[in-house]
C-alpha cells in the first residue's frame, strides 16, 4: 500500500504545472507540501520548512504518504495554487527563479503562504503606494564601514534620496528614477541582504551598497524600486505592455569576476582589475565594492563594428594570466586576461551575447556619448 501511494504522488507529477517547483520553476520537483498541495525543489522545501505553522513537506520518493494526503495533493496541484496564492500579484513584483538568492526565494515564498499578500492587495502597501521611507545601512565610499541612512523614495518626484542625517534638510544623493538599477549581491557585499543600487552620475555609473537585517524589509525597498521603476516607464512608453516593461524594470549583471587588463597603449604592465558587465556597459574597478568605476567600455553590436576574439595579440606582453581575450570596438582594441580557461570561456559567452544582440535607436545615442567622453 505504501508503495502504491508513494506511486500515485509520483504520477502526480505528470500533471500540467506540476513538473516545476511551484515557486521558482526549477525542474523537476522532488518535494512537496502537503498542506499546501504543491510540488517544489529541494532548495525551495528548505524554506517551506521554516514557516512549519502554514507548510509541511516531505520528499516525493522517500517519505511515506498517507491516503488522505495522496487526496489533498490530487485535488490541488501548483496550477491550482498559483490561481489561488498568486491571484493579485502586482506586474512590478519580482518573481525569482531557482538562480536567484535565498533572500529573494523566501520572501516570496512567505509573502505568498504566510503574509498572503497576492490574495489580499492592501497588504502590499509598503511597495506599491509610491512612497517610502526608512533607514538602511549604507557602505561609506572611502572607509567601507556601513552607516545608517535615512532613505525616500518618492514617485512624484522620480527620485530616491539619501540623507547623512536623519533631521538634514538636503539629500548626499538624488538618484533619478530614470536611471536606476538594483540587484541583490549578498556574496559581494558581505551579508545575506546586501542590495547594489547603480545609477548614473554625469553619465557615469555610481555603486552604492546598502543591507536592512530584516529580511522582508529589504526585499519591500527593492520592489517598491521597481514598482517606481514601472510607474515611469508607463508614462515615458504610452503604448507599451507590461510584458514589454518589466524586464526593463531591474536588471541582473550578465557576468562579474577578476580579469587582468593593459592600457590604451598595450605598452604598460597588465593590473587585475573586477570587471561587471552590465548591459552593454563593461565597467572596471580596482576593488568590487568602490563606489565608481575606473573606467567603462560601450560594447556595441557586430554590425557597428563590435567583436571578440580569442586570445591576446602575438606581440602582447606583461600579462600574468595565460587566457586572453581581445574586445575590438570601432575606436581600438581592449586586452584582457582570465585566470582560468572556464573564466574565459564564460565571459566570451557574455560578451558573445551582448555582440550578437542588434542595438537599440536609445542605445546608439549612449554610443556616442562613449565616445565623445574626455
Amino acid at each position: 500500500m505504501a508503495k502504491e501511494r508513494r506511486r500515485a504522488v509520483l504520477e502526480l507529477l505528470q500533471r500540467p504545472g506540476n513538473a516545476r517547483c511551484a515557486d521558482c520553476g526549477a525542474p523537476d520537483p522532488d518535494w512537496a507540501s502537503y498542506t499546501l498541495g504543491v510540488f517544489i525543489c529541494l532548495s525551495c522545501s528548505g524554506i517551506h520548512r521554516n514557516i512549519p505553522q502554514v507548510s509541511k513537506v516531505k520528499s516525493v520518493r522517500l517519505d511515506a504518504w498517507e491516503e488522505a494526503q495522496v487526496e489533498f495533493m490530487a485535488s490541488h496541484g501548483n496550477d491550482a495554487a498559483r490561481d489561488a496564492y498568486e491571484s493579485k500579484v502586482p506586474p512590478f513584483y519580482y518573481r525569482p527563479t531557482s538562480s536567484d538568492c535565498q533572500l529573494l526565494r523566501e520572501q516570496w515564498i512567505r509573502a505568498k503562504y504566510e503574509r498572503l499578500e497576492f490574495t489580499h492587495p492592501e497588504k502590499q502597501e509598503p511597495y506599491s503606494a509610491g512612497y517610502r521611507e526608512g533607514s538602511l545601512w549604507k557602505r561609506g565610499r572611502d572607509n567601507g564601514q556601513f552607516l545608517s541612512r535615512k532613505f525616500v523614495l518618492t514617485e512624484r518626484e522620480g527620485s530616491l534620496k539619501y540623507f547623512n542625517r536623519n533631521d538634514a534638510k538636503e539629500p548626499k544623493a538624488v538618484m533619478k528614477i530614470e536611471h536606476l538599477n538594483a540587484t541583490f549581491q549578498p556574496a559581494k557585499i558581505g551579508h545575506p541582504h546586501g542590495l547594489q543600487i547603480t545609477y548614473l552620475k554625469d553619465n557615469s555609473t555610481r555603486n552604492i551598497f546598502v543591507y536592512h537585517e530584516d529580511g522582508k524589509e529589504i526585499v519591500d525597498w527593492f520592489n517598491a524600486l521597481r514598482a517606481a521603476r514601472f510607474h515611469y516607464l508607463q508614462v515615458a512608453f504610452p503604448g507599451a505592455s507590461d510584458a514589454d516593461l518589466v524586464p526593463k524594470l531591474s536588471r541582473n549583471y550578465l557576468k562579474e569576476g577578476y580579469m587582468e587588463k593593459t592600457g590604451p597603449k598595450q605598452t604598460e604592465g597588465f593590473r587585475k582589475r573586477w570587471f561587471t558587465m552590465d548591459d552593454r556597459r563593461l565597467m572596471y574597478f580596482k576593488d568590487p565594492l568602490d563606489a565608481f568605476a575606473r573606467g567603462e567600455v560601450f560594447i556595441g553590436s557586430r554590425e557597428s563594428g563590435y567583436t571578440v576574439l580569442d586570445g591576446l595579440p602575438p606581440s602582447t606582453q606583461g600579462h600574468h594570466w595565460p587566457h586572453g581575450i581581445t574586445i575590438v570596438t570601432p575606436e581600438r582594441r581592449f586586452l584582457l586576461a582570465c585566470e582560468t580557461e572556464s573564466e574565459q570561456r564564460a565571459w566570451m559567452e557574455a560578451f558573445r551575447k551582448v555582440v550578437d544582440r542588434p542595438m537599440l535607436p536609445q542605445e546608439y545615442a549612449v554610443e556616442a556619448h562613449f565616445k565623445h567622453k574626455p
